[in-house]
C-alpha cells in the first residue's frame, strides 16, 4: 500500500466547505466517495487545510493511502472519472508513508478578487465579491501585514485558546480595470482571517475605517501599548468579504514538494 499526494481543484460554489460532514456535501466528502469505488478501504482522506462554504481552491492538497496495482496515470484517471464535474485532481504522486498535507506543510498561499461596479454581474460574482461603491487605492495596505503579529482581531484560531499569533511572508494588490487581486501567503492562517483582511481594507478604501485603526490593532506596533491595541481590535468590524472570491492557490512544503 502506498501513500499518494494529490493537488487539488474545485469550485466551492455547491460544497459546504471541505471538511467531511455526516450529511452535506462537502469536498473531503466527494473525494472519499471516489477513491471508495477504486477500492479504498481506509477511514480518512487528509488535507492541507479547512475551506469555507464557498470558498474555490486551485491548489489544495491532499493524501490518502491506496492498495492500487497499476500506474500513476491510470489511478489519476480513475480518480477524475468518478469525481463530480466541480472539482478535479489536478496532479498526483507517491509520496513518503509519514507526509501529512497539513502538519508537514511550511506555508500556504491564497488570493481574493474583487470587482468595483454598481450593476450586478452575476457571472464574475461566482468567483469574486462585487463592491460598491468603489474603493480608492488598495496597494499601499497590503504592507501592513508582512511579518509576525498577533491577528486577534482578524480571526479565530483552531483550537479554543489557541496562538493567534501568524506570519505572513508577503502580501500584495494588483489592480486591472474594475478589478482588484489579493495575493497573501503566511505560515498559517486563523479562521476566516484572509475574508477579515480583505473586508477591513475594502473598508479602508471606501473611507469607512481609519488605516490607523488597522495598524494599532496589530500587537508588534511599535510604541502602541496593550490598551490602545486592544482598543484599536476593537473598532476592527467583525464583517467578513464573501467566501465567493476567495481561492486557496497553493501549499508549500519544505524539501518536500
Amino acid at each position: 500500500m502506498d501513500r499518494y499526494q494529490i493537488i487539488l481543484a474545485y469550485d466551492g460554489t455547491h460544497f459546504l466547505g471541505s471538511q467531511r460532514q455526516a450529511v452535506s456535501r462537502t469536498v473531503q466528502g466527494e473525494l472519499e466517495k471516489a477513491l471508495r469505488k477504486l477500492g479504498w478501504i481506509e477511514q480518512t482522506v487528509y488535507l492541507a487545510g479547512r475551506t469555507d462554504t464557498g470558498t474555490h481552491a486551485s491548489g489544495q492538497v491532499g493524501a490518502f493511502d491506496l492498495d492500487w496495482r497499476h500506474g500513476l496515470d491510470e489511478l489519476h484517471k480513475a480518480l477524475n472519472a468518478h469525481l463530480p464535474q466541480d472539482m478535479s485532481v489536478r496532479e498526483i504522486k507517491v509520496a513518503d508513508n509519514a507526509f501529512h498535507p497539513r502538519f508537514d506543510a511550511s506555508s500556504r498561499r491564497y488570493r481574493y478578487r474583487l470587482f468595483c461596479t454598481c450593476v450586478r454581474d452575476p457571472l464574475r460574482e461566482r468567483y469574486a465579491w462585487r463592491v460598491w461603491p468603489a474603493v480608492n487605492e488598495l496597494t499601499p495596505l497590503a504592507a501592513l501585514w508582512p511579518g509576525t503579529h498577533d491577528f486577534t482581531a482578524f480571526g479565530t484560531p483552531p483550537r479554543t485558546e489557541g496562538s493567534t499569533v501568524r506570519t505572513v511572508l508577503s502580501a500584495d494588490w494588483h489592480n486591472h480595470g474594475d478589478e482588484w487581486t489579493f495575493n497573501i501567503q503566511a505560515d498559517a492562517f486563523l479562521y476566516r482571517m484572509v475574508r477579515r483582511l480583505v473586508y477591513v481594507q475594502v473598508a479602508v478604501g471606501q473611507g469607512r475605517l481609519l488605516e490607523e485603526t488597522l495598524v494599532r490593532a496589530l500587537e508588534n506596533t511599535p510604541g502602541s501599548s496593550r490598551e490602545v491595541r486592544k482598543d484599536a481590535q476593537e473598532r476592527i468590524p467583525a464583517n467578513l468579504a464573501p467566501a465567493s472570491g476567495l481561492t486557496l492557490v497553493e501549499v508549500l512544503y519544505d524539501n518536500l514538494v
